[in-house]
Order: structure tokens, then sequence, then C-alpha cells
């Protein structure tokens, strides 16, 4: 494991993270590289890419925020937003999808997609998201048709082109849900993540939508198969903007992906022997990163982790 006190991915945090223009309370704008710019706030990170053809948003954090995010875009760009994309169901990834789409192509005076840049044509922001996703937000009553994604793929992947730019978005079966999925900005070479990676928590798997922790580790391994590093010690190169937390690169995976990985098998070998439930969290299979992932309270506890890895190994074993 590493222990140093900075990384590149922090020190182009302290570079480059300043205000450009009236950037919106509470919702900070950073430049990553290429097209790309990552905006946190208090309902996680949205990854935007601009450029003549418009603006592309992934993940719209929570509606309570919508107004503040799209004014943080603004200072960005002011031309359409033409897509959204969703890497999850969850209310900070697609909570603000209604009032973002309506500062899509139909906005008064929208300037029209210069040939050759790509993009949508259509009269509407296409939002833009695995199959299963549209099937979990139909199911909760409580959000809006106009959030719902007006386009989703069924299979491994599915492209854009847009603003001269190749963006893969990648399915990751049975990782936090059955819905995940990561944004890869081929030319600006920076991946979005989603909650699949966060620097501020253990994995929120839910097992009741199809996720697991092996495809959790699975997806990660996908983000650092995908991650090229600028140096041999694994640092810049491909950037990294989790769902939460700062900006990364794929050292910084590697780490989360090793610290899931090493509590999967702890709880692995002790279900092996035998033990229980209540035997394994005893025996706090967490217990060397609690400090930085770890919490007794809130919606995600530690508890709640080892239980989701229990329920999810202790049934692939029978």
């Amino acid at each position: 494991m590493r222990h140093k006190t900075t990384s590149l991915a922090a020190l182009a945090v302290l570079v480059f993270l300043q205000p450009r223009g009236a950037v919106a309370q509470d919702i900070q704008v950073l430049r990553v590289q290429g097209n790309v710019y990552m905006l946190a706030g208090p309902g996680g990170n949205t990854t935007v890419q601009a450029g003549d053809a418009g603006v592309v948003v992934v993940d719209t954090q929570t509606a309570a925020v919508s107004d503040k995010l799209l004014a943080a875009i603004r200072t960005i760009s002011p031309k359409p937003i033409h897509y959204i994309i969703n890497t999850g169901a969850g209310p900070d990834r697609v909570g603000g999808n209604a009032a973002l789409a309506k500062a899509g192509p139909t906005r008064p005076n929208a300037a029209p997609i210069q040939a050759g840049l790509g993009g949508n044509t259509g009269n509407k922001t296409t939002i833009l998201a695995h199959e299963t996703v549209l099937n979990r937000m139909i199911a909760n009553k409580e959000i809006s048709p106009d959030a719902w994604p007006t386009e989703t793929f069924f299979g491994d992947d599915t492209e854009i082109f847009f603003n001269s730019e190749g963006i893969q978005v990648l399915h990751q079966p049975a990782a936090l849900t059955d819905g995940d999925a990561i944004v890869f900005f081929r030319r600006s070479d920076v991946i979005a993540t989603g909650d699949l990676f966060t620097t501020t928590t253990y994995p929120v798997i839910d097992g009741q939508k199809g996720g697991s922790i092996n495809g959790v580790i699975a997806a990660l391994n996908k983000i650092i198969d995908l991650a090229i590093p600028d140096h041999k010690v694994q640092e810049g190169g491909t950037m990294i903007i989790p769902g939460h937390g700062r900006l990364c690169d794929e050292q910084d995976v590697i780490e989360y992906r090793d610290m899931v990985t090493i509590i999967r098998d702890r709880i692995q070998y002790m279900i092996g022997k035998g033990r229980s439930l209540d035997q394994i969290k005893a025996a706090k299979p967490t217990l060397d990163f609690d400090p930085r992932y770890g919490t007794s309270t809130g919606p995600w506890t530690t508890t709640m982790f080892i239980e989701q890895i229990y329920r999810d190994l202790s049934k692939k074993k029978q």
C-alpha cells in the first residue's frame, strides 16, 4: 500500500481548482484535461465535456442542487446540453436529469450543431443509460418521467462521437447494482466512474438490485485496464473522476481495488472456516481501512458492508 501525502492527482487539484467566472456556490469546477471538467458538489461529482458542438454531462447529482449545477456548467460553456449520461440510478446520479434536460437543444436561440462535429441531431436532450437504470427509475414512483433515460443500451457498451471525441459507455454488470456503467472520454483520456469508485466510502453494494462484491472488483479491474499512467510509479496519465471525492489517477484505483479485494478475501477465508456472521464482524475484517472508509452512521455503514459481503459469498458457497 502507498502512504504518501500528495499524489499527482492531488497536486492537479491544487493547481487547477480555480474559480471560472461566477461559479455557483457549493459547486467547484476543475478542468481535468482535454475537453473534460470535474464539478464537485454536495451531490457528488459530475463530469462535463464541452466543445463547439455543445455539452455532455455525466451524472446530474441531486435535484436539490440542479440550479447550482447548471450555473456551474454555464461557467464552462453557454452551449446546449445535448447528452446526459447516467452511470447508475441513484439519486446522486439522476436527481438533476429533468432540470438539466431543459437546457438542451430545445432552449431558445440554441446554436445548431456544425457539420462534422457529431452529436444529438434531435430536438431534445438525450438522456442515456443502461436499460436496467431505466427499469429502476420507472419502478421508483418518486422519479418523474421527465428524468427517465430517453435512450438505453442492452449489451456491454455503447458509444458516442461528440466534440471530435469518442465517448464509450461501458456497462459493469453485477457490481454495485446490475446497471452500473463507466464513461471513457478517449481523446481527453478521462474516465468517469460513478459510484463504482469513490475516495470516501466502502462500495455501496445493493444485493437486491443485482450487486455483488466480485462484480465490484471486476469493475475496478476494468477501470485499471483502461487507464494508462504517465510515469513508472503509476501516477498521472489517465485521470479518474470518482462518484465522490477528489480527482484520482490509476494508482488510486489500484489501492481501492486492493482494499476491497483484501476485505473480500478475509471474509471468504472466515466463511470457509465455518465462522458465523457475528464472529466475522467481531473479528473486524475492515479494521485497518476503517479510518479512511468506515463509518458507524449514515445510510451505508461498515457493518452493512461486511454483512453484504457475507451474504454474497455465503450464497455462492451454497
